[in-house]
């Protein structure tokens, strides 16, 4: 098989990430993309989501190939802050961002692989699987888009997520549920130099909670994080609500419920202890996975990469993916390393020889023959 074009992927690559798109501004990178698949033959459609989630849309695509098996392939198109005006820098095989700015290798490095990889098949002329898409708005920061997604246009049974970091080879076949935790702590004010002892501060209240939380590394499987904090408005005056946003993640569902319990009845004896009023909701984000590893397509998969030289890895990740939820609907679907380092922040970087190995990768898979089920 012929190397795939390396120029052509990382000319695209930078093109894509040049397109602002943090999250619920993806309008004029989808625009973008659906025009390149286009222009490579796939039957586009446009998958509307809520106003109040993004100004684009969802991107569900066709394209039929020869062999008689099909897959879906998922990136999401937004990116986290800051994520406006990113100047990439090339340096001894490197993409970098100019440093004040996160890269967008995730999620464009994927997106950038998929559509390299159907040209170097289309140049080739390589019988391939039918190939779906499915592109989504608003991953960061919840996978809203990949819930809004219409799960009744796939086909497929079987997916791949670009979306994850690791040595090229990395498969993703286990990650975690999360339980998001919402808490509004209502004490009682008073002047701070005047009568303090007349109010209820509710950060006491809150910090009596957290001393007494189990929190961060619970166990191997099992994470739990306070991550936002609000309250206050003057130093004289004693805190009188405070509100908290919080998580628990596990790849177990009852280890999860447990650590969610024990944060909650945490907060609640904390506030009776101290006479506040407390109020606490918890939603579920996502639901966790596990893949077989014997299941074919996660074989196939790790045959892809072998046949490449490349050591397929088999691996849990402690983060939650577009996977998450199109696993919860039905599909087959593991998450990939396309070689990405130090998402979400200003160091963002990815080697070119990676994305290319990726880009491969999918060659190599979508050639392959049939899953047997």
């Amino acid at each position: 098989m012929m190397h795939v074009n390396s120029n052509r992927l990382v000319d695209n690559f930078i093109k894509l990430i040049k397109i602002d798109s943090e999250s619920g501004n993806e309008l004029e990178v989808a625009i973008e993309i659906e025009s390149q698949l286009q222009q490579l033959g796939f039957d586009v459609e446009r998958l509307a989501v809520p106003e109040n989630l993004s100004n684009g849309f969802n991107i569900y695509a066709k394209l039929q190939g020869k062999l008689d098996d099909s897959v879906v392939l998922s990136c999401h198109m937004d990116t986290v802050a800051p994520g406006k005006a990113i100047e990439p820098i090339i340096e001894n095989g490197i993409i970098r961002s100019a440093g004040d700015t996160i890269l967008g290798g995730d999620d464009k490095s994927g997106i950038a692989a998929i559509i390299e990889a159907v040209k170097t098949i289309q140049q080739q002329n390589i019988e391939h699987k039918t190939i779906e898409i499915a592109f989504t708005v608003f991953e960061e920061g919840g996978l809203r888009g990949s819930k809004q997604f219409d799960i009744n246009k796939i086909e497929s049974r079987n997916g791949i997520v670009l979306d994850t970091g690791g040595p090229i080879g990395t498969i993703i076949t286990v990650a975690p549920g999360q339980q998001n935790i919402k808490v509004n702590i209502t004490g009682k004010p008073a002047h701070a130099g005047l009568a303090p002892e007349q109010g209820i501060n509710a950060l006491t209240v809150a910090a009596d909670a957290i001393s007494n939380m189990k929190l961060s590394r619970i166990d191997s499987e099992t994470t739990a994080n306070i991550g936002i904090v609000k309250g206050g408005h003057a130093t004289n005056v004693v805190m009188p609500t405070l509100y908290l946003e919080a998580e628990a993640r596990s790849i177990d569902e009852q280890k999860l419920a447990i650590q969610v319990a024990h944060m909650v009845e945490t907060f609640e004896a904390a506030a009776e202890k101290h006479g506040a009023e407390i109020s606490i909701e918890t939603s579920r984000a996502y639901n966790p996975f596990q893949l077989d590893c014997s299941h074919p397509h996660i074989v196939a998969m790790q045959q892809a990469f072998t046949d490449l030289d490349i050591e397929p890895r088999l691996a849990a990740t402690g983060g939650g993916s577009d996977a998450n939820v199109f696993s919860e609907k039905g599909l087959t679907i593991a998450n990939v390393s396309t070689g990405m380092s130090k998402v979400h922040t200003t160091e963002e970087f990815i080697a070119i020889e990676d994305m290319q190995k990726v880009s491969e990768f999918l060659v190599c898979y979508l050639r392959s023959g049939s899953v047997v089920l």
